[in-house]
């Protein structure tokens, strides 16, 4: 009897270790899956050229060109360009040249809320709440704070990093809901966009870009 509880034990041990190896390796592959989501939309976007439309002349060039289309053109853009790790202020100062600042910061405004809201659902929908399921001291800390206050502490994030792809990708696999998300990025976007937009207006008339 002693033999067969400690053989029924040590299988116990094994069946449990080998549970938490595939929950670890489950936990691992969700960040390689959005790791290589991202590496091959980068490449993706690269290799067929359409990089090169992601520059302050073309933008500008879009507006000039088009009036309603360049708007629609502007925000699909920023959004797709949020995911291959565009900098935001280039959609920004162009909006600014074109439109002048209210109405360059307004449709900024508009196209940041729609890539943040893109970048959402499509890392939750590769990588699920991947960083939830680490058991980091520090990640489980920080997940804490964004769970007790998640408006206020996405608000937070946003003014101080606006639309930084490494910011949606972690709110993203954080387990946040959308709703809570979304609140606090519209109510955290228009602080920092009206600063930019003041300091590239002032810029463009400096160096009389406009």
């Amino acid at each position: 009897m002693t033999e067969q509880a400690e053989h029924c034990r040590e299988g116990e041990t094994a069946s449990g270790a080998h549970r938490m190896l595939k929950r670890g390796a489950f936990r691992h592959a969700r960040l390689f899956a959005v790791a290589l989501f991202l590496g091959l939309l980068f490449a993706a976007f690269e290799l067929s050229g359409l990089r090169d439309h992601f520059s302050l002349a073309f933008l500008r060039d879009q507006f000039a060109d088009h009036k309603i289309g360049g708007l629609l053109i502007f925000v699909l853009l920023f959004s797709l360009g949020n995911l291959i790790q565009i900098p935001g202020w280039i959609f920004l100062a162009a909006a600014v040249l074109a439109l002048g600042r209210v109405s360059g910061g307004a449709l900024t405004y508009v196209a940041a809320s729609a890539s943040c809201a893109l970048t959402f659902v499509t890392i939750r929908l590769v990588g699920g709440d991947a960083l939830r399921q680490l058991r980091s001291r520090i990640a489980i800390r920080l997940l804490a704070q964004l769970d007790a206050r998640p408006i206020r502490s996405i608000f937070v994030l946003r003014v101080l990093f606006q639309t930084v792809p490494a910011l949606n990708y972690a709110l993203a696999m954080s387990g946040v809901r959308f709703r809570a998300y979304m609140l606090g990025t519209l109510l955290g976007l228009p602080l920092p966009i009206a600063v930019y937009c003041l300091f590239f207006d002032f810029l463009a008339g400096v160096l009389r870009l406009g």
